[in-house]
């Protein structure tokens, strides 16, 4: 066959680290139709799932091959043996670990091999060292580039967890189309929709028409809402919801609309309560201009949110940029606004971010990192 560009992850995490990955390297040189092209710089890593274990050097390789993703993986496999690999399960600890991340624009879904490797996406150091090689590498499943990828994880890894329930909150401004967006993915999954109770909330029309000594009220009745919507046990593990909210908003508008002591309050009652409600698995922030926002919020007519002035809406912008700038519980995809957003692609996207959904065989061997 026609030589192919293959993406090789290394990482060693027993004995000499350094060690291994220079012997790795020299063996996919020395190897029969695999022509070593570089390398990326080698990084040192946190171990995902058990913790009690030695830290990992990883680096990225790019090679030329003329073998066929089956047999360059039956290669690495046999490297990894001669250079002493035990192999005693998913997140053991590794003399040296050989992940084919990337074969061409091939895709493979085999019993025994997944490429792309099904959770390259969620972990930074590859997407780190795929960008130093190419940054303008596509995922052939996701078709987004790697430099898309890593902006998303905000430089942390993660993993995919089927124990947890599959939250995707649609986070941004009032007005941006959170609730429509949410409407049309859950229709696409077949899952429930949780929606922010906008409608049913006493207080919310007379804090936006200035009374603030309501505005405590009002955030409380958010807050327990959200809670009977996303507390302990409410949510089933394994199973995809979507809400039109991010839970983590709520501090965003009590600092806007409470006074100093009602803050200090409301503070001490939500702290022990977002410690227990699910996190999302996802997060899809979508981004418009404060004036199409507003514009939009004057078109739709809901007699409550006539009095929202433009001020206000762009503070809660730059609210949102901080929070998602420091934002460290999930990755996080930034869409345009509504009328913008590719709802089929978005929702592929979504299938590679939550357990259970990503192209992947049974008993597949692809899931090392």
């Amino acid at each position: 066959m026609a030589a192919k560009t293959a993406y090789i992850g290394l990482g060693s995490n027993l004995g000499d680290r350094k060690a291994n990955i220079d012997g790795a390297l020299k063996m996919l040189a020395d190897a029969e139709q695999i022509t070593f092209v570089r390398v990326s710089d080698i990084v040192e890593t946190a171990p995902l799932g058990q913790s009690n274990q030695p830290d990992y050097l990883n680096a990225i390789a790019e090679l030329r091959t003329e073998l066929n993703p089956e047999d360059l993986f039956k290669k690495l496999q046999d490297i990894e043996t001669l250079l002493g690999r035990v192999r005693q399960g998913k997140w053991s600890p590794r003399t040296i670990d050989l992940d084919l991340l990337l074969f061409g624009n091939d895709v493979v879904n085999d019993p025994d091999l997944i490429v792309p490797h099904p959770q390259m996406h969620l972990r930074s150091f590859v997407l780190k060292g795929l960008r130093q090689l190419d940054g303008d590498l596509i995922h052939p499943v996701m078709k987004e580039s790697v430099d898309e990828l890593a902006g998303r994880l905000n430089g942390l890894d993660f993993t995919l967890n089927s124990e947890l329930p599959q939250l995707v909150s649609i986070a941004g401004n009032i007005g941006v189309g959170k609730t429509t967006l949410a409407g049309k993915l859950a229709k696409r999954f077949g899952c429930k929709v949780l929606l922010e109770p906008y409608d049913t909330n006493p207080f919310l029309p007379e804090v936006y028409a200035g009374k603030k000594e309501l505005a405590l009220d009002s955030q409380l009745y958010f807050l327990t809402s959200r809670v009977e919507q996303l507390g302990p046990g409410v949510l089933a593990e394994g199973q995809i919801y979507i809400s039109d909210y991010v839970f983590d908003k709520e501090l965003v508008y009590a600092r806007r609309l409470l006074d100093e002591q009602q803050f200090a309050l409301y503070e001490d009652i939500y702290r022990p309560l977002a410690a227990k409600v699910s996190a999302p698995v996802l997060v899809i922030y979508m981004c418009d201009s404060p004036q199409d926002c507003l514009d939009r919020i004057h078109s739709r007519n809901r007699p409550y949110e006539q009095q929202i002035r433009l001020q206000f809406l762009e503070t809660l912008s730059s609210d949102y940029e901080r929070l998602f700038g420091g934002w460290k519980a999930c990755p996080v995809i930034r869409v345009p606004k509504a009328e913008d957003v590719d709802v089929e692609h978005l929702t592929d996207q979504i299938k590679c971010y939550t357990s259970g959904h990503f192209i992947v065989a049974s008993g597949a061997r692809q899931s090392k990192m």
